[in-house]
């Protein structure tokens, strides 16, 4: 495998420390070309520094010698006093320059000082703490308000999970659990992998494995979809469950249940069953590459399939069973083939109904009966009376 690069950097949003004073620093969630993926934190100073390292590192690009050349992003230097309203102000900026740090000529996005810089650190996986200063603070940026930074959130108390049973990590992006642990959940994604982080050590967890504390996550989860969404399988995957569906690259689908877990239930014609959902793309989205990525995964493990799990709930999460989705799909399917039916039985009275009248054929005149013999004779002229003579 040749050297290490990065393919993408996300600003998450920033912390508030209070050891050994207060201070605020960045997380960004660093990807990189072997599908790792890290949560790093940086100070706005040391950025500055490396910022201006970098423009003495490539002068021409960095503009120094002619202006128009200039292809490194712009980046403020810091305040005297950095407060939080400087540091939450900053975000948008911030963003915008790892983006186009990252896809600047690989000379300058692949060169040491870039892939050095954003290395995990040995005080990013072990911040330094103390237990007799309070917890830091999170803000986060939310995802759809990456323009915006008078969005932001905060103070963020991220959800705290356990987990019910034990997990070996498969991949150096994930974390391995024991039963117990107690997680907070820094990001939830819907394709069943969750990232968390445990004391010192954060990396991507199968929700499957995790519990609120507070009882079971169904007020977490949509509830079925009968009427379904059209969806489009982007990788195949062959059943291993009874209950699960094979499908090929291509097919379209309907998606009736989002779970928690990253196993939806869909409906293939008639057939219904759970499938990734990471294998999934909604009809009419544009395919991007980090959705591409994603389906290099491996699909999570689902509930049903974990051993030992050991709950602290009495009461255990509503579980609805394929045969109840098959019959409730089968019912929706039914009563809208005879809505489809009668709407357009409907639509053909109408239209008869509106049929413009000269499409009609027009009602013939009666034919008056012919006059008697003696009628004629008495009543007509005497030209008549001389025809039937």
């Amino acid at each position: 495998m040749g050297d290490a690069f990065i393919r993408h950097i996300e600003l998450l949003g920033y912390e508030k420390r209070f050891f050994p004073s207060q201070h605020y620093v960045y997380m960004f969630l660093v990807k990189w070309n072997d599908l790792s993926e890290k949560v790093i934190y940086r100070r706005f100073t040391e950025i500055y520094e490396f910022h201006k390292a970098l423009k003495e590192m490539f002068p021409i690009e960095s503009g120094d010698i002619n202006i128009e050349n200039r292809i490194i992003p712009h980046l403020p230097a810091p305040k005297w006093f950095d407060g939080q309203r400087s540091t939450e102000n900053r975000q948008s900026t911030l963003a915008e320059y790892c983006y186009t740090l990252v896809n600047l000529p690989h000379k300058i996005s692949r060169c040491l000082h870039v892939v050095n810089f954003f290395k995990v650190r040995h005080d990013d996986m072990n911040p330094v703490t103390d237990s007799q200063i309070k917890k830091p603070e999170v803000f986060l940026l939310p995802k759809d308000s990456k323009n915006n930074p008078t969005d932001i959130t905060g103070p963020i108390i991220l959800q705290t999970y356990r987990a019910i049973a034990d997990y070996e990590k498969r991949s150096p992006s994930e974390m391995a659990l024991q039963t117990g642990d107690m997680v907070d959940i820094v990001e939830k994604s819907e394709n069943g992998w969750w990232f968390c982080q445990l004391k010192n050590k954060r990396g991507w967890v199968p929700a499957a494995y995790l519990e609120p504390l507070d009882g079971p996550d169904e007020s977490e989860e949509q509830e079925p979809n009968y009427a379904g969404e059209l969806y489009v399988v982007q990788k195949s995957y062959t059943a291993v469950e009874e209950d699960e569906l094979t499908l090929k690259e291509g097919d379209t689908i309907e998606v009736i249940h989002k779970l928690l877990d990253g196993w939806w239930v869909i409906r293939k014609d008639e057939a219904t069953g759970y499938y990734p959902s990471m294998y999934l793309q909604k009809a009419g989205e544009v395919n991007t590459s980090v959705k591409s990525e994603l389906r290099n995964w491996s699909a999570p493990p689902r509930r049903s399939t974990i051993r030992n799990a050991k709950s602290i709930h009495k009461q255990g999460r509503k579980q609805i069973s394929q045969e109840a989705y098959r019959r409730n799909s089968k019912k929706y399917m039914q009563s809208r083939r005879n809505m489809q039916g009668n709407s357009q039985n409907k639509a053909n009275v109408i239209i008869e109904k509106n049929e413009p009248q000269e499409n009609k054929p027009k009602a013939q005149p009666a034919v008056p009966p012919r006059p008697s013999k003696d009628l004629i004779l008495n009543r007509c002229t005497e030209t008549t009376r001389k025809k039937i003579l």
